[in-house]
């Protein structure tokens, strides 16, 4: 199960846009950051494909300026 952390950064003037965007992606969670235009987000899919889906999709958001990957791990499914 791939889990992965970013740092995320809106074009200017577009984070609410892109936090809602992000938001209704089920395999996301979205923090937005107080003090700063960035967003981390946490990704978890169920193996590499779902998470070469998602991928695709966070690259296709229009507000999304830079996604930069902080940490990421595959846990093994317990059977």
């Amino acid at each position: 199960m791939p889990i992965k952390s970013y740092l995320v950064h809106p074009h200017l003037g577009r984070k609410e846009e892109l936090v809602t965007e992000i938001s209704g992606i089920q395999e996301c969670s979205v923090i937005p950051a107080k003090n700063e235009d960035i967003l981390v987000v946490v990704t978890e899919t169920n193996n590499k494909e779902e998470e070469d889906i998602l991928q695709r999709k966070l690259e296709s958001i229009d507000s999304l300026n830079l996604l930069a990957m902080v940490s990421g791990f595959n846990t093994p499914k317990e059977h």
